[in-house]
């Protein structure tokens, strides 16, 4: 017999941590909610006492209306296994068409993002695949006005009883979910001092990190480890990012929480050579591990995976774009969710502990103006354009990176994982 608890732990076990701070830093610095604004939110059943509390946050700040979208991995399981293929080709165009005009309207979106690794599993990949890209279809708008930065939104995290299992198998559910809680707490900047403050100190020597790459402005970058001999080519004009986005508005925000990466846009057709991940990637429900990745002319033309293959597929046969580059990060090996030495299963941790790349669509924001040029001129100048954008990691201890001068000297960025320079 399945327990209540097993399903939703007890509200008690979430008053032990300060989950009135992490609702603040969500609020105020993740979408940094002004006086006056909508909040969407999306969040899985079981974080039903931490949503509250960002609930209470919200209105606190002055929010007009908090939207509020539950999630439930076991409703959502049973479409992918159960509904027919008309069900899977199927999304309300008055759904994809209402989060367009929140988007719009000026509203800011957080989602409580806590997959299940095993979900879909013993779903068939090509279910899963056609679930998915009728989804990307229906909501690319949505997403563009996100990914443009026209709309505030941010990404965080609560334990769910099957993913802290998948973390820590070995403990009791409770004490797997108590245990998680603790690291998300820790590595989000929450305990340990004031997290807004400390999120103004991270920011700031993230920001440090990205001041001192974009004026190199290197033509391409040099992977080298175990598995990896790569050279990414970067457009001209391209921007770096870290520490957090600014909207078109001006107003500063935290798209993910936590965040160790800076990043940028790599050049569609200038990607050399092969890449190994470095952890499993979970994708929508399903592991792909042990997967490597051949890329010629900028497109991937050979690839293998030890577990997931037939996942990986699908994935790169989303759309054309699917098989290009659309973001290279750097992450240093010593980074705190690297040092936890815990495979979270979850993009959002797994890629602020190593270094990564993403398949599918490029963020306009890593390109001078790029926000403002249509997709023609973003493609013209070097931009990746997809449904997608599917982020692996690549980075390990062993791992050297090389910037690429315009004039072909080699500088050191990354030496054995960590940074090669001081700011």
């Amino acid at each position: 017999m399945t327990r209540s608890t097993d399903l939703y732990p007890m509200e008690a076990l979430y008053e032990a941590f300060p989950l009135e701070d992490f609702a603040r830093l969500a609020v105020l610095k993740g979408v940094a909610l002004a006086d006056g604004q909508m909040l969407v939110l999306r969040a899985p059943i079981e974080a039903y006492p931490f949503v509250r509390k960002v609930v209470q946050v919200a209105y606190e700040a002055g929010a007009t209306y908090v939207h509020l979208e539950w999630s439930d991995s076991e409703t959502a399981r049973l479409r992918y296994a159960l509904g027919s293929d008309a069900a899977l080709r199927t999304y309300p165009q008055w759904l994809a068409d209402g989060y367009e005009r929140m988007a719009k309207e000026g509203a800011a979106f957080l989602t409580i993002y806590a997959p299940n690794p095993d979900l879909l599993k013993d779903v068939p990949p090509e279910r899963v695949a056609l679930a998915n890209k009728t989804v990307g279809e229906a909501t690319k708008a949505y997403r563009a006005l996100l990914m443009s930065d026209a709309a505030r939104w941010s990404l965080i995290s609560a334990p769910t009883v099957p993913w802290a299992r998948k973390v820590f198998p070995d403990l009791a559910p409770e004490a797997a979910v108590r245990r998680l809680w603790e690291l998300i707490l820790k590595v989000s900047r929450v305990t340990g001092g004031d997290p807004l403050a400390n999120w103004e100190r991270h920011a700031a020597e993230l920001g440090r990190r990205v001041d001192y790459l974009n004026a190199k402005q290197y033509q391409a970058l040099v992977f080298r480890g175990p598995g990896t001999e790569l050279t990414v080519g970067l457009p001209e004009g391209h921007l770096w990012q870290g520490g957090g986005s600014t909207d078109a508005n001006g107003v500063h925000f935290l798209p993910n929480i936590p965040t160790e990466e800076v990043y940028t846009m790599p050049h569609r057709e200038r990607v050399e050579g092969v890449v190994t991940a470095s952890k499993p990637l979970n994708y929508n429900g399903t592991l792909i591990e042990g997967f490597r990745l051949t890329f010629e002319g900028g497109r991937v033309v050979d690839y293998h995976a030890d577990r997931g293959a037939d996942v990986l597929k699908h994935l790169l046969e989303m759309d054309e774009g699917a098989r290009f580059l659309g973001e290279v990060a750097l992450v240093p090996h010593d980074s705190p969710i690297s040092q936890a030495n815990v495979l979270f299963y979850n993009t959002l941790f797994d890629e602020n502990a190593a270094s990564h790349l993403a398949l599918g669509k490029a963020y306009p924001t890593t390109l001078q103006r790029g926000a403002e040029l249509s997709l023609e001129e973003l493609v013209k100048r070097g931009a990746n354009h997809s449904i997608v954008h599917e982020d692996f990691m690549i980075g390990r201890a062993e791992m050297d990176v090389d910037g690429v001068t315009r004039d072909g000297t080699r500088e050191p960025v990354m030496r054995e994982g960590r940074w090669a320079f001081a700011v």
